[in-house]
Parts: C-alpha cells; sequence; structure tokens
C-alpha cells in the first residue's frame, strides 16, 4: 500500500513495461485479464489500410461511452482523414507531438507501465494505445450511477444542512471543499488492498493539523496488508488504538458539516471511495454526546440536551444493575411502601431478579435489531406490537415482575440517545447487572471506577481519550458537558492542533461580535 498507483494482483509474472508494439501491448491486457468480455477495443485504421494504427480501451458500463466516441476517437479519425501530409509522417507527428492537443477529452496521465495502464482501466479510464508508441495515454473517462445526496438516516438533524456524504470520492471531495475554500485543505491519495486497490484520501488543514497525527495515520495505514478494504469498518480496526475496548478512538461521520468542523479543529479526516462513511482522528470520549443540532440551536437548548444525553448514558448501565442490588441485597434502603409492592409484584414469579434482567435485556435487543433490519413501515409496527405483546404476557404469565419491565424499558429508551455507544452500552449494562447481583453495591462501584479508569487510559491517536473533560483550562470545557456560546470558544482544543495556532478568532474580533445586553440601539 503506498500513495502510488498499486501493482495488479497477476497469478503469473509479466514484465511492467509497456513494448512499442501495440497488438503486443493488447494481447498482452487480455492475458493479464483473463480476455475478460467487459473490455472494449476500439480500433482506428489508418486511411486506405487494414492496418490499427489507434486503439482505445476501456471497462463497458464504467466508461463514458459517448466522451471516448466524440472527443477521442472521432477527432483523431477526422485529423487522419483530412490531413495532406504524407500517412507515415502524418502518423508519426500524430503520436509524438499532437496527439494530446487533437483529442478533447482530460488527459489523467501517461505510462509506460502496463500495471498501472491496466488499473487505470478497470478504474474506469480509458487507454489510448499507438503503434510504435511503448506508453499509454490515460482518458479521463470514468462515469459510474450514483446515489443521489441526501440527508444521512442516523445522523438526522431539526436545523442544519440536509445533505450527506455518498458512495463516491470525488463528490464527497467536492462537497467538502465547498465548505473549506482555502488552499491549506491539503489531500493524500493512497491504496488498500492487493486486490481491491480500495482508494482512500487522507483530509487536513495545513497550519491547523498537528503533522505528528498526519504522520502516525499514514504509518498504520501502511501498515495494512489485506486482500481487500472494501468497507471502512475495515480500515478502522485496523488503524484504531486499544482495539479491545468496547470504545471505538475513531470518529465516524456521514454530514460533511461535521468533518468540515472537525478538520477546523485540527483533526484528519479519511475518505474512502465505496462509503459515504468518513472516519476522522483522533476522537475523544465527549464526542459521542454532541451532535450537529448543538451548533445550529440557541446554546441553551444545545447544553441542555447534552446534559441529558450524558444522564442517559449513566442511566442506561446504571439502572438495571442497581435495582439489582437494590432487590437482592439492600432491600432496607428501598422506602417500605415501594419495597412491598416490588416484593408483590413478584410473587410467583420463579426467576431471580439478575436473571429476570438480563433475560429482558436479550429480548429487548432482539427487537431492536429485527426492526432495524425489517423494512421501515414493518420495522416500526414490529417494534411497537412485539414489545407490547411479549412484555403483557410474560407479566401475566408470572414469567416476570412488572417492576423489571419497567427497568429494562427505561435502560433501552435512553440508550437510543446515544446510537453510536450502543456497542459499548450493551457489554457495560451485562457487565454491571452480573457484577451488582454478586457484590450488591460494590459491585455497581467497582465496575463504575474500572470504567473511569479504562477511559482516563485510552489514547486516540496520542491524545488522552477524556482530554476536555480532564482539564482544569476554561477554554478546554466550554464545548464538554456545555456548549458555552461561540464567541467565547476563542480556542481550538489543546494537543490536537498545531502548537501556537490554537486561536480561532481575535479577542478584539470575538469582543466585537459579542452582542451587547442592551439591544439594537
Amino acid at each position: 500500500m503506498n500513495s502510488q498507483t498499486p501493482k495488479i494482483k497477476l497469478k503469473k509474472t509479466i514484465p511492467g513495461a509497456m513494448s512499442a508494439n501495440m497488438q503486443q501491448n493488447i494481447s498482452l491486457i487480455k492475458k493479464m485479464l483473463n480476455n475478460d468480455e467487459t473490455l472494449v477495443f476500439r480500433y482506428i485504421h489508418e486511411p486506405f489500410s487494414q492496418k490499427a494504427a489507434f486503439c482505445v480501451v476501456y471497462v463497458n458500463a464504467m466508461s463514458n461511452v459517448e466522451l471516448v466516441c466524440q472527443n477521442v476517437i472521432k477527432p483523431i479519425e477526422e485529423t487522419i482523414l483530412t490531413d495532406d501530409l504524407n500517412k507515415s509522417k502524418l502518423l508519426n507527428s500524430l503520436i509524438k507531438n499532437n496527439i494530446k492537443d487533437i483529442i478533447h477529452a482530460p488527459i489523467e496521465t501517461e505510462t509506460t507501465d502496463i500495471n498501472e495502464a491496466i488499473f487505470q482501466i478497470l478504474s474506469g479510464n480509458s487507454a489510448l494505445l499507438a503503434e510504435g508508441i511503448s506508453s499509454a495515454i490515460i482518458i479521463s473517462s470514468k462515469k459510474f450511477d450514483i446515489r443521489s445526496i441526501e440527508e444521512p438516516p442516523v445522523e438526522k438533524i431539526l436545523s442544519g444542512p440536509r445533505e450527506g456524504f455518498v458512495e463516491s470520492l470525488a463528490v464527497n471531495l467536492s462537497m467538502l471543499r465547498r465548505k473549506l475554500i482555502t488552499p491549506d485543505l491539503r489531500t493524500k491519495f493512497i491504496y488498500i488492498g492487493r486486490y481491491s486497490s480500495t482508494r482512500v484520501c487522507i483530509c487536513y488543514i495545513d497550519g491547523i493539523a498537528n503533522p505528528s497525527i498526519v504522520s502516525e495515520l499514514e504509518k498504520r495505514l501502511a501498515r495494512i496488508n489485506i486482500d481487500g478494504a472494501v468497507n471502512i469498518g475495515i480500515v478502522s480496526e485496523f488503524i484504531r488504538d486499544f482495539p479491545y475496548s468496547p470504545f471505538k478512538t475513531v470518529g465516524t461521520t456521514e454530514r460533511p458539516d461535521v468533518v468540515a468542523s472537525k478538520l477546523l479543529e485540527g483533526r484528519v479526516a479519511l475518505i474512502t471511495d465505496g462509503s459515504p462513511v468518513v472516519l476522522t482522528v483522533p476522537f475523544l470520549f465527549v464526542e459521542y454526546f454532541q451532535s450537529s443540532d448543538d451548533y445550529n440551536l440557541n446554546f441553551y437548548s444545545a447544553s441542555f440536551n447534552r446534559i441529558i444525553r450524558i444522564l442517559c448514558f449513566i442511566m442506561t448501565i446504571s439502572v438495571p444493575s442497581i435495582y439489582v442490588a437494590l432487590t437482592t441485597y439492600h432491600q432496607e434502603m428501598i422506602p417500605t411502601d415501594l419495597i412491598i409492592s416490588i416484593a408483590q409484584a413478584r410473587q410467583g414469579v420463579p426467576l431471580p431478579t439478575v436473571a429476570e434482567a438480563l433475560a429482558l435485556l436479550i429480548v429487548f435487543e432482539i427487537v431492536r435489531e429485527t426492526s432495524a433490519r425489517m423494512p421501515v413501515q414493518i420495522g416500526q409496527t414490529l417494534s411497537i406490537v412485539g414489545a407490547l405483546v411479549i412484555g403483557q404476557a410474560a407479566v401475566e404469565a408470572r414469567l416476570v415482575s412488572a417492576p423489571i419491565i419497567i427497568i429494562v424499558a427505561l435502560s433501552g429508551i435512553t440508550s437510543l440517545t446515544i446510537p453510536k455507544l450502543k456497542g459499548a452500552i450493551i457489554l457495560l449494562t451485562v457487565i454491571f447487572i452480573i457484577m451488582s447481583a454478586m457484590f450488591g453495591l460494590y459491585g455497581y462501584i467497582f465496575c463504575m471506577a474500572g470504567l473511569l479508569i479504562h477511559l482516563f487510559n485510552l489514547q486516540s491517536f496520542g491524545i488522552l481519550y477524556t482530554l476536555n473533560v480532564s482539564t482544569a483550562e476554561l477554554q478546554d470545557i466550554k464545548d464538554t458537558v456545555i456548549r458555552v456560546p461561540w464567541w467565547w470558544m476563542k480556542l481550538r482544543p489543546k494537543n490536537i492542533t498545531v502548537r501556537g495556532n490554537r486561536k480561532r478568532m481575535s479577542s478584539a474580533k470575538a469582543d466585537n461580535q459579542t452582542p451587547s445586553s442592551g439591544g439594537d440601539k
């Protein structure tokens, strides 16, 4: 994997240099691609002769055939037929001097390497071969059917832009450049996968992004040695820190505005061709609770919503385990009326409380997974009806008690506010419940302490995972638990951006932009 065009994976070793014999080059291409029937060879013959002077090679349904015919083949044929020069001199002059001026299609590159020529052909470009010339002119003729730009279904917002990334790398970069019109936006293209040759792009803003983070990302990508990286999740697992942690250290998003904002804070983005999901590094724990709406709505509402998300995370992993601990070991801590009500509800229930909690959590996850995989209309109906029917029937059959259904439902609903933490929440909830069933509240406290220790030990590309939470610097905590007004956030996060370039706005400018308390005057 490198920044150059990758070598084609071959079963046999074939020389990489092209020959001056055009037919030999064509035979070599056919041999390397095993006479693939999707390949198209368009020959251009010499006037009054059956000898082919030129040949355009492309893959059917991957190249723009109209562009090739109108802007490549037709201009060459017209030039050959109308020129009064000696035909041998014409062809020699046409090939060596004028060919790039005659064709009207954009030229990608010119190569003498047969591997690179085949890679460009398989990527959707066209290769122009000529008799007597040991090189190929690569014409940019890619034409793929791509999905229209629409709002990402998993990152819907109330206010703000409605566009999301698509599967085309070129389109995604164009959306990003529309938001960051600066010559400091840097892009580096590399290829991953011995067979897939997946094209990925590293994006960052020069002068803001920390060069050590960019260098570290390039090193981790260079170590990837796999047959194919057809999914962004494969790349994410290879480059992440602490791969066995339930918390991810690489951010994911499908929104161009989110990526642009992160780049302005000094982060680095990784865009993969064929995937609408973009990776961002480094990724901090507080980003789980941030949303695009936080920066489009009033900062009072944004701060309240963010606090709600944090409380929901604590509740979803704590409520079932605390309930199990209190009803199993610490009944004296529950008010008398409440413990009597719980005892009455549990009469005739054969399962212990911990088994009830774990069983209902599994059922809840089954219903949620089924509703997510089914069509939208059926999935919504299934999740509502399934939960009601199963819950009501389980209580009436005395398989579980009514209080545990309320507890598990509360835990499940609160987990939906932070969908990106789904995997970590399931694992943590089960561990918390088991430890609370074994040791009571002490088990819950031990788990919470272990969770905090684990979070404070995590790093993402050399940056502390809890960077903005564990600091005492006022500027660094202005966009954590609460979101302060923009004119208060004068500095970018430390350690992520280049040292000495943390200011996102000058103090004077910020003071001038601060709204006056007396209204318009």
